[in-house]
């Protein structure tokens, strides 16, 4: 186990986030929560994303930061005006905390990216050293990760490339589960589409792997053993003893999610090589069993 250290947290109050400095704070470790106001008490750090600015005194001798902000790509349909802020809220707010590590040069930097680095990927199985992908978020995270390496090649900087983060308390899953609850969920499209996710409490363990780890670079985040939409459908209805009797076609997904509609219909089969690599071990790595606790 990671002896106590201080450590610092954007986006602190997201689904991971929360889960996270819960975790970390149970674990013994000072964390101080990033907050784009001034701070109020000393957990809390003040940054402005967009202008640029850290309390850099707040992180002197800060043993860790963590780098989970950046706007929804799923809360609202991808206008270009959202997309613009998709991108700014990134690579703005990575650019700050970046330039900031490089000065207080904290021990390891871990900055969250996504599994959209891929792009669109088939049936073909993604690692770490593959590719990026030529679409929107593929594009997004390219610059979301160059940004991060502004904190310099004496700070062990990670790019956790995250999957679909299996929780019934938000994300996705959050979504999903009252539809099939009510017997009215099914696949999306074709379901042939692979869906590469990870159970919340394996990306939580996974961060705090990557804390003690010597790891540095992109690390995917996702289960050794991803699934077409059509599994993890019929898997999440059995879980809740629904049928999935209600397939959602591609040209109705378009209508009602817009461009982000290209990521639920797209297949991205990613494998966390570099995590299993070094040592993880998944408790949740199949989805009927990570389903089966998570449905309650």
């Amino acid at each position: 186990m990671l002896p106590p250290q201080r450590i610092a947290v954007t986006g602190a109050s997201g689904l991971i986030g929360t889960a996270l400095v819960g975790h970390l704070r149970s674990e013994g470790h000072t964390v101080q929560r990033f907050v784009r106001r001034e701070a109020k008490s000393p957990d809390e750090i003040s940054w402005d994303p967009i202008a640029g600015t850290v309390d850099l005194a707040a992180l002197e001798g800060i043993d860790a930061v963590i780098h989970l902000a950046g706007a929804g790509v799923g809360d609202k349909r991808w206008t270009p005006k959202y997309k613009a802020t998709i991108l700014n809220s990134r690579l703005l707010g990575t650019t700050a905390i970046a330039n900031a590590c490089a000065i207080v040069k904290p021990s390891v930097f871990i900055s969250a990216s996504a599994v959209g680095w891929y792009g669109e990927s088939g049936n073909r199985a993604v690692v770490e050293s593959d590719r990026s992908g030529d679409d929107f978020l593929a594009t997004v995270c390219r610059e979301w990760e160059a940004a991060s390496h502004l904190a310099g090649a004496d700070v062990r900087t990670v790019n956790i490339r995250t999957g679909l983060v299996l929780d019934p308390t938000g994300g996705a899953l959050g979504k999903l589960v009252p539809l099939f609850r009510l017997g009215l969920g099914g696949r999306l499209g074709s379901g042939q589409q692979w869906w590469s996710w990870i159970t919340l409490h394996d990306e939580i363990r996974a961060i705090c792997h990557l804390l003690e780890s010597k790891v540095s670079g992109p690390v995917n985040l996702t289960s050794p053993n991803p699934v077409t939409n059509q599994e993890f459908t019929a898997a999440l209805a059995r879980a809740l003893h629904r049928p999935a009797l209600f397939p959602a076609p591609a040209f109705a997904l378009k209508i009602v999610m817009g461009g982000f509609a290209s990521e639920v219909l797209g297949s991205k089969k990613v494998m966390p090589s570099v995590l299993t690599e070094d040592g993880f071990t998944f408790d949740y790595p199949h989805i009927i069993n990570a389903l089966a606790l998570l449905i309650e």
